[in-house]
């Protein structure tokens, strides 16, 4: 029930402070033991990445992840745990978040992000059951993860989608263009 609500109520921030013209969920998969979390963005409602950056236990399971968002100065605050030297992608302006899959079973132990022009971002142990999560729409980015955390690593992780608003990507386009 709590984790139905925490969707709704995410649903509801994005579609507050974006405008979004379809929004997808991928379930989470793990245990969910421990803390919940969620990526902020802009204004706690998600938006366009700019960066990601994963913690690992070296040889082990992912420990924590952060986000920059576009239009922000500074990353977000770790989800999870801040542990040894992060594997880290920067996106391109006109480049967006299109696959997360990895490796899981009480904890996460591998995640790969995979890009809009092709580009993957690999941490963690190829061990364990496989997840592979994408939007159900071929303009959908990521645009927030959420999930759990236990105090030594990611138990779960979901990903939230959404197609932005074609004058929104207009908009997006011209100020890059400006840059």
């Amino acid at each position: 029930m709590f984790n139905l609500l925490l969707l709704a109520a995410l649903f509801a921030s994005c579609m507050a402070h974006a405008t979004v013209d379809n929004y997808f969920y991928s379930a989470a998969v793990g245990t969910g033991s421990g803390s919940s979390f969620s990526s902020e963005g802009e204004n706690g409602a998600g938006g366009r990445i700019a960066g990601i950056r994963v913690y690992e236990y070296p040889s082990n399971y992912i420990c924590g992840i952060q986000l920059k968002y576009k239009h922000e100065e500074d990353w977000s605050a770790i989800m999870g745990r801040e542990y040894g030297t992060a594997q880290e992608i920067i996106l391109y302006d006109d480049e967006f978040i299109v696959q997360v899959s990895g490796k899981y079973s009480s904890y996460i132990y591998q995640v790969i992000f995979g890009t809009s022009r092709g580009r993957t971002l690999f941490a963690g142990q190829p061990s364990q059951t496989s997840f592979n999560m994408y939007p159900q729409h071929e303009k959908a980015e990521l645009i927030l993860l959420s999930g759990n955390f236990n105090g030594h690593g990611i138990t779960s992780l979901a990903a939230h989608w959404a197609v932005f608003s074609e004058e929104e990507q207009e908009e997006a386009a011209e100020e890059d263009s400006s840059s």
